[in-house]
């Protein structure tokens, strides 16, 4: 499914990063940070050139290869690597930042990663987290189908326990990234401290 949307020649969510990204990149550690589901690269591209070391995991072939060219029009370096984030191994103690910017999956799917977070982060890592609410599927901008695939401030409290969130609240904001997300979104943003 993946691999056809991201099969046109131009980028569906934009080659800007993430604006809750930007706003709060200077809370991520200035080292070794994993995006979570990145597509087409526009959020790795962004940490890259700004000297972090990213990786960008993502189970499209096609999006990895187009988040290369965009590094490579960037002039910066980027680690894709290509998996699918229900058997992915984060790690332990690998991480300084992750970011999971509308990183949709089924529930049993994203409870399981979102445990392996916290174990994933070095001390002081720091988790970086926006995604669509069910709220959303009223405004048709973009997002997941249906309801189930969309995630809650409250019930990210214990799935991502034990972090910190220093930042766990709902929004409706707007939001320009491409055809993929335009228009007025409602979501959850979080930011996660170990």
């Amino acid at each position: 499914m993946w691999d056809q949307r991201y099969s046109s020649k131009d980028y569906i969510y934009g080659t800007q990063a993430n604006d809750f990204l930007v706003a709060n990149v200077a809370l991520l550690p200035r080292s070794k940070v994993l995006c979570l589901a990145d597509g087409e690269g526009r959020n790795s591209v962004y940490l890259a050139s700004l000297g972090y070391d990213v990786t960008a995991v993502d189970n499209s072939l096609v999006g990895l290869e187009k988040a290369q060219k965009l590094a490579a029009i960037k002039g910066v370096t980027i680690n894709t690597v290509h998996a699918d984030l229900a058997t992915y191994d984060l790690g332990t103690q690998q991480w300084d930042g992750i970011v999971s910017i509308f990183c949709h999956l089924p529930p049993n799917i994203r409870l399981d990663l979102h445990k392996k977070i916290y174990p994933a982060l070095t001390v002081g890592g720091v988790l970086l987290l926006e995604a669509y609410t069910p709220k959303q599927l009223e405004f048709k901008t973009g997002g997941p189908p249906t309801a189930a695939l969309t995630m809650q401030s409250k019930q990210l409290i214990g799935e991502l326990s034990p972090l910190h969130l220093d930042l766990n609240h709902e929004i409706v904001r707007d939001i320009h990234e491409g055809k993929g997300h335009h228009g007025k979104g409602a979501v959850v943003q979080v930011i996660g401290t170990v």
